[in-house]
This record gives structure tokens, C-alpha cells and sequence, in this order.
């Protein structure tokens, strides 16, 4: 009894963590996406009734001028409602109508909707900023210490251990890592003796590389060489920068993020990275309680990333999406003239079509990756 009890109050412990991170991380998210809605709606003098952190039936709420601020119950999202948005000109009041959003230039509308993701991709730059400002920044320490060890390769059957750090191959000197990889990689298949310093023992051990492929970080075969099956330490030192430095790093640390999240993107409609990977809150909820679990700095650097893809996500062409609304200005801004209304009216159909199918989707690849870790 004793035991599982312990057992149980462990996953309730985790669960408890996720569920915090997830409210953390989302929280601030959504605040920040929508708060560069309601700040550039405000600065072009756009009336807002509503800023809901969440969808759905209003938890709590406060007036403030003619703004109500919400938390409502479905936390997977929020909303500014603005006067003359998605509503015929006849249903707005008169004394709002040069306040109505419908009413602004296009260019002024486009910003209004580009504001949030683009505070999201900000967000993202600012707290790099402040991770770099205060820790400095990350350099990977270029040695010769084996990071891990593949299962079943032949680096594990010679008996090598993450942490050894190799001294010498065949008798030649090894400080970095890329003299380990050249040594091993044109051994043409050969024996190779590893000196190794595991602690304090001075070790020699035998292993015989293998030709394998060499991968990215999206898994696809870039080539073939002979390999034993380690990794390089992941150890890394942090030098102190100027906030000039530090901000520079951030901006392209973010831009980093958005190449990646948009290759990801690519290489998904490729097939090369299965639809098995996407993941919606569940995932998100396990991930934060797990950073969170690890430290603040870490769930602060997820926060960053998911911040980043949230950005790009709401920036896809996909109506209901920002960027849905972002082409319709587009079109609206080179032809002239807005989208009718019907064929604006089928697009956001399908754009919901779209959106539900794929939430329903991430969620079946959440519940079945739960089912799969049990």
C-alpha cells in the first residue's frame, strides 16, 4: 500500500507541475499576442470592447473605460473584440463609426492584425536578450568527451561510457572533437585503439567503425562514413557580453528558431518528418512541467520557443488565422477593393474546417503518445 501510494502522489505531483507550467506558458503567450492586437488597435484609435485571455463562457472580468477585460474558460487561446470587426456597417452605432475598425485604412488594419504574432516573435527576442544579458553567451567547450553512446553500436560493444574523454587514437593525439570524428571517419573500417582518461584511470580500448549515415536534424541521410557511435559533450561555457551583443544574439537566436520552426514546416509536407510529431496541449503541458521540473531557466527558453512557433503559426495563410486576415488585406490593398462577402464567408468556413480538423488531429497524437508512454 505504501508504495503505490508514493507512486501516486508522484504523478500527481507531475501532473500538478505540468498543469501550472501549462497555465504559465500559455498565460503569457496569449497575453502577449493579444495585447499587440489591443496596443495597435488602441494607437489608431480603434475602440475595443473586449480583451479575453481564453475563449468561451467569462470567468471573471472588470471594466475598465469602454474595455472589459475577461478570463474566460477555455484557456487555448483569447481575443480583442473591436468595434466593426466581423460585423455589417448598419449593426455600429454612429458615434462609433470613425472609431470602427472596418473603417481604417487597410494599412492600419494590417497592422492592427500583424501586431500579434509579430509581438510574439519580439517576446521571443526580448527574453533571449535577457537570458544573454544576465548568463552570457552559450560556446560549446571543443574537447574530446564523449556526450553518449548509441545503444547497440560498435562504440557500446568496445565498452566506451559517456563522460570517458579520448586522449589518443592509434597513437595520435587527440585534444578536439573534430580530430576524433577525422580520425575515425578514414579509418576505412580498420580496429582503432582509443586511449581513454575515464576518471582516473588511464584505459585502451578497441573498436571497429562502422559505415553509417550521417543525418540532420530533421533525419535525412546527408551522406555515409565510418562511425563508432558517440556523440560530443554537450559542455558549454558562458562568456559575458555587452547588451548590444546580447541583443544582436537575440534577434538571431529568434531567427534561428523561425528558420528551423519554417523548415520544419517544409520537410512535414515532404513526409520527411511524420504527422506523428505534431503535438497540441497536452504535449505543451508535459514539456513545460518538465522544463519547470529542470529549473526557471529552462522553462524561460521554452517559453521563448513556443513563443516563436505560436508567432509563425498564427502567420500561416489559413482564414480565422491572422495571417487569413493578412492575405484578405493583401488582396484588398492590390485590387483596390475587399473580398466579398460571400467568398470571405467561405473562406473562413474552410479555414474553420481546417482548424478543427487539425486540433482534433494533435489531439489524437497527444492522447496517443500518452497511451504509448504507459
Amino acid at each position: 500500500m505504501s508504495v503505490i501510494a508514493f507512486n501516486l502522489s508522484l504523478i500527481s505531483d507531475q501532473s500538478m507541475t505540468s498543469l501550472i507550467s501549462f497555465i504559465i506558458v500559455l498565460g503569457i503567450l496569449i497575453f502577449v499576442h493579444e495585447f499587440g492586437h489591443f496596443l495597435f488597435a488602441k494607437l489608431f484609435g480603434v475602440k475595443v470592447t473586449k480583451f479575453s485571455l481564453g475563449f468561451g463562457p467569462k470567468l471573471v472580468g472588470v471594466q475598465r473605460g469602454e474595455t472589459e477585460y475577461l478570463i474566460s474558460a477555455l484557456p487555448l487561446g483569447g481575443y480583442v473584440k473591436m468595434v466593426g470587426e466581423g460585423v455589417v456597417d448598419e449593426e455600429i452605432a454612429i458615434a462609433d463609426e470613425s472609431r470602427s475598425f472596418a473603417k481604417k485604412p487597410v494599412w492600419q488594419r494590417f497592422c492592427v492584425v500583424a501586431a500579434g504574432p509579430l509581438f510574439n516573435l519580439l517576446f521571443a527576442v526580448l527574453i533571449f536578450f535577457l537570458i544573454f544579458a544576465v548568463s552570457g553567451l552559450p560556446k560549446p567547450v571543443d574537447n574530446s568527451v564523449i556526450g553518449g553512446v548509441t545503444v547497440g553500436s560498435p562504440a557500446e560493444r568496445a565498452g566506451l561510457k559517456a563522460g570517458d574523454t579520448i586522449t589518443a587514437i592509434n597513437g595520435r593525439k587527440t585534444a578536439t572533437w573534430e580530430e576524433v570524428a577525422d580520425l575515425i571517419a578514414t579509418s576505412k573500417g580498420e580496429p582503432v585503439i582509443l586511449s581513454l582518461k575515464r576518471g582516473l584511470e588511464q584505459l585502451s580500448v578497441t573498436g571497429v567503425p562502422e559505415i553509417s549515415a550521417s543525418r540532420n536534424i530533421f533525419g535525412e541521410e546527408t551522406g555515409k562514413r565510418y562511425m563508432l557511435g558517440i556523440a560530443r559533450s554537450e559542455e558549454v561555457t558562458y562568456e559575458p557580453v555587452s547588451l548590444w551583443v546580447a541583443l544582436k544574439a537575440g534577434f538571431a537566436q529568434t531567427w534561428g528558431i523561425i528558420t528551423l520552426t519554417l523548415l520544419g514546416i517544409v520537410k512535414m509536407i515532404q513526409a520527411v518528418i511524420p504527422a506523428s510529431e505534431l503535438g497540441g496541449p497536452i504535449l505543451i503541458a508535459q514539456l513545460a512541467g518538465k522544463q519547470l521540473h529542470q529549473g526557471w531557466s529552462n522553462l524561460v527558453y521554452f517559453i521563448a520557443l513556443i513563443s516563436v512557433n505560436l508567432g509563425i503559426l498564427n502567420l500561416l495563410p489559413i482564414p480565422v488565422l491572422d495571417g487569413g486576415h493578412l492575405m484578405f488585406f493583401t488582396y484588398e490593398a492590390i485590387r483596390r477593393k475587399p473580398l466579398s462577402q460571400r467568398a470571405m464567408e467561405m473562406c473562413q468556413q474552410v479555414g474553420i474546417v481546417l482548424l478543427a480538423s487539425l486540433m482534433v488531429f494533435v489531439f489524437y497524437n497527444d492522447i496517443a503518445r500518452l497511451f504509448h508512454q504507459g
